[in-house]
């Protein structure tokens, strides 16, 4: 028996490598005298150039006082290549915003302001644009309610809260449609749900957690079985909201996607999980770990899967050969690592007022090498920054080593997107507080 569907997808992107991927890459290999993008399916670019509306231009990535500037060759990969025929190499937008909802009309948070981590070394963003968040905000209230039944409506507040719509457009300044915005908007909203649901606020325990992740996870990755056993497991991808979450944004997402870049999320959505069991096998056994094994944890429990879909967002496609190389998944997991400290410093007054003992990175420091409370969170910040001058040098020498396009922009992309991940952590004061230890 078939499985059963849901109702087809009211945003899909037909063609998204084609649309926006095609345009990109054919004026890349241009810019670098080749005739096209070694990996690249597509050779000629086939559709027009869209009306585009320009995004503002990125500041020059400014660090905190005492921190060193980044390389200039990561300068360049931020800012993007300048000349004749590099238009299409830049992080812009490519949609009429006239085309949406007016904003007043969406519901959003205003989640505007807030104060970066003193002494963090991080780059400011542009504020995202108000158009194009409210639309994605828009948009995914509707999925959440309409198509995946995601939360009762005491937790409404709480959804406006986090923002999502304007974590996404922060963290993907490249993505050519809304459309291309929402197949990481609701992967994000449903890697949450299972977080919440399964793991931590909402009703979430480390108790029985495999199983109820092993079976969340046939959702992004089918159960291969016998026609007796098929219409069980398809009936339990419906049993509750993170799996409806999980089967309704992975079918938008491999629309969508090529067959690598599906298996690739796959694969490192196996390793997010992997993270959260570890993390519950230590609240078990009520156990705090040393920092080394906490940081191990927090390498699989951490935001991979979403800059590693850059790509997908962007229209575009970093060949497979090219992202298994050693040393892209050393840039990918420094830039996991780095914005994944990120949650823990602004997360850490919030999860200090919530019940029972929750491990992040300065908890872990004071608890395991005899520091104030304050020293460990100021070390944290030290930590965060080794790694975002890891992520730097090593982003830098990659660019450098590796003069191809796709490799260029992908580079770019997680880059926007650490830096969209703090901007959001910082600006979010609904969720987040800092301590007061300055």
């Amino acid at each position: 028996m078939p499985v059963p569907e849901l109702p087809p997808p009211q945003s899909s992107v037909p063609g998204a490598a084609s649309h926006f991927g095609t345009h990109v890459l054919a004026a890349a290999a241009r810019a670098f005298g080749a005739e096209a993008v070694p990996g690249s399916p597509h050779r000629t670019p086939a559709v027009p150039t869209p009306p585009s509306v320009s995004a503002p231009a990125p500041p020059p990535p400014g660090a905190t006082a005492g921190a060193p500037a980044p390389a200039p060759d990561l300068d360049r990969i931020l800012r993007g290549p300048s000349g004749l025929g590099t238009t299409g190499l830049r992080l812009i937008l490519r949609e009429d915003p006239a085309a949406y909802s007016s904003p007043a009309s969406s519901p959003s948070a205003d989640t505007s302001g807030g104060r970066p981590v003193p002494g963090l070394y991080h780059h400011p963003v542009p504020e995202p644009d108000r158009v194009r968040v409210e639309e994605v905000s828009r948009r995914i209230k509707s999925w959440a309610l309409d198509e995946v039944s995601l939360y009762p409506d005491d937790w409404e507040e709480q959804f406006d809260g986090f923002s999502v719509g304007r974590y996404m457009v922060a963290c993907h300044p490249d993505a050519p449609t809304v459309d291309h915005l929402m197949l990481a908007t609701r992967l994000m909203v449903a890697e949450n749900a299972v977080d919440d649901c399964y793991c931590e606020d909402h009703g979430g325990s480390p108790v029985g957690l495999g199983e109820r992740l092993l079976l969340a996870h046939t959702a992004l990755d089918p159960l291969h079985t016998t026609k007796e056993y098929q219409p069980s497991w398809a009936k339990s991808l419906h049993a509750d909201a993170p799996r409806r979450a999980y089967r309704s944004a992975m079918e938008y997402f491999v629309q969508a996607a090529s067959p690598s870049q599906a298996d690739r999320l796959r694969h490192d959505m196996a390793r997010l999980h992997l993270g959260y069991l570890a993390e519950a096998a230590w609240a078990q056994l009520d156990h705090v770990p040393e920092v080394w094994e906490y940081l191990a944890m927090r390498q699989f429990n951490n935001f991979r899967p979403c800059p590693t879909i850059t790509d997908t967002v962007g229209g575009y496609e970093l060949p497979a050969d090219l992202h298994a190389r050693q040393a892209m998944q050393r840039v990918i997991a420094l830039a996991g690592n780095a914005t994944t400290i990120v949650n823990d410093l602004y997360s850490y007054t919030k999860e200090l007022d919530s019940p029972g003992q929750h491990l992040n990175l300065p908890v872990v420091i004071a608890e395991r090498e005899g520091l104030s409370d304050r020293e460990a969170y100021l070390k944290s910040v030290e930590v965060h920054n080794d790694l975002m001058r890891d992520f730097e040098r090593e982003a830098s020498a990659l660019a450098e080593s590796c003069p191809v396009p796709s490799v260029q922009r992908f580079l770019r992309g997680v880059a926007a997107w650490v830096d969209g991940n703090h901007h959001w952590h910082q600006s979010n004061t609904y969720r987040y507080s800092l301590p007061d230890f300055w």
